[in-house]
């Protein structure tokens, strides 16, 4: 079986594409030839014509047996492929005239389709190669005698015909060929955004990692003064105060705890499946310890069973950052909804807050950048490439009654259905 990023590289298609040309231009002489052959109007060398397309019938067999192997398809085997075309078309024009054949113009085709798909260097070969064959073809070729009547005639409807074919295949194939290179290099653009992602994923994974392991001692001497102070003083309020202190140390100590247990389930790839609506429900009962100004309402829109998920932690936190953000922007009244179809899982949190800056608008989403005046401008970033992980997508846009709609997207074939 064929790996996908052979069976979709531009080369490979543009093969493919490139024998489809030959079997059509293939059927189009050998129904001229034979035409010509019934009627008895041209005296041709049939058996030396007849050999020669065998030839080029053989050559787009073998092209297509070749396609369905899992080589790859390098430039320098297009580029010979191309070669052979010439080689094979300058043969039948010396069988049927020479220079003097009306589709001496279809040399441009297989140039074009080189110009248009292969590095300069074969396009000055390839070029060569049809200038020496049509520099041949006009010292050296089967002469073709037109049968007595309109000469100039036939020559004129031949040239329409051969510019009309040649238009066509250079319109459309053409076309698509550079369409699907366009795309590799897109492919290609996206593959070095996405390692440099990486890259920064990891460098701040390997920071969070180092903080998190420093982190551990300073919050267990926070938790035992904070237990003296409460011991040692007994003013209402200073203890309400402290309740809280103690309540949001012991927050930050489980979660580093989950964070080595979460780190050590997904080693073990020991993830618990469950369905959305319990996913949501819980990461927003945690957030909601860390985040207890904030009021929200919670809508479940979507019909019949929720899809089951076994969302990794990452997945989790990402969900955290957004909701935190959207908190950060208006803790009051925040609308999140959640729903599903066939294909998607959509999740929508709406604050009622300034909105996003159109001027900074594109910037969002990348590392260190924030507009929050504190924080590190990470989360949104962390957020994106949870989400991408598996197949999602988050978005921001201000919504049209004011405030920001963030919108989370999952396939729902990450899901269990």
């Amino acid at each position: 079986m064929l790996a996908p990023v052979q069976l979709l590289s531009a080369s490979r298609q543009n093969l493919w594409r490139l024998t489809l040309i030959r079997i059509l231009v293939l059927a189009a002489q050998a129904g001229s030839v034979g035409l010509a052959y019934k009627s008895g109007s041209l005296p041709l060398p049939w058996l030396e014509l007849s050999v020669t397309l065998a030839i080029s019938l053989v050559l787009c067999l073998l092209t297509a047996l070749r396609l369905r192997g899992p080589w790859p398809v390098t430039e320098q085997e297009y580029a010979v492929q191309l070669g052979c075309d010439l080689i094979i078309h300058s043969l039948l024009l010396y069988y049927s005239g020479g220079s003097t054949n009306p589709f001496v113009s279809y040399y441009l085709v297989p140039l074009t389709i080189a110009a248009a798909t292969l590095p300069w260097l074969y396009t000055i070969t390839l070029s060569g190669l049809a200038l020496a064959g049509y520099t041949l073809l006009l010292v050296w070729s089967h002469p073709l005698e037109l049968p007595p009547g309109p000469r100039e005639s036939l020559l004129v409807y031949g040239m329409w015909l051969s510019f009309a074919l040649a238009a066509a295949l250079i319109t459309f194939f053409v076309a698509k060929m550079a369409e699907e290179l366009r795309h590799q290099e897109e492919l290609r653009a996206e593959r070095r955004e996405e390692g440099l992602r990486d890259q920064q994923l990891l460098a701040v994974a390997t920071q969070a990692a180092g903080a998190a392991h420093e982190l551990g001692t300073p919050l267990a001497t926070m938790s035992v003064l904070i237990k003296e102070l409460r011991r040692e003083h007994q003013d209402p309020l200073l203890q309400e105060d402290l309740a809280v202190l103690q309540e949001q140390v012991k927050l930050c100590k489980d979660t580093l705890q989950q964070l080595v247990r979460a780190a050590e389930a997904d080693r073990r790839q020991a993830v618990i499946e469950q369905s959305s609506v319990e996913w949501l429900e819980t990461t927003l009962n945690r957030w909601h310890l860390m985040r207890p100004e904030a009021s929200y309402r919670y809508q479940c829109l979507g019909l019949g069973a929720p899809p089951r998920l076994m969302p990794p932690a990452d997945l989790t936190q990402a969900l955290l950052n957004l909701l935190n953000n959207a908190a950060d922007a208006c803790p009051d009244k925040l609308d999140i909804r959640l729903d599903w179809d066939h294909q998607w899982l959509r999740l929508s949190i709406r604050d009622f807050g300034a909105g996003v800056p159109l001027a900074i608008a594109e910037q969002l989403g990348r590392p260190f950048f924030t507009t929050k005046g504190k924080g590190f401008g990470l989360g949104l970033f962390l957020s994106q490439a949870s989400v991408t992980r598996v197949g999602g997508t988050v978005k921001l846009y201000n919504h049209e009654e004011g405030g920001t709609l963030t919108e989370l997207k999952l396939p729902r074939a990450y899901g269990r259905a």
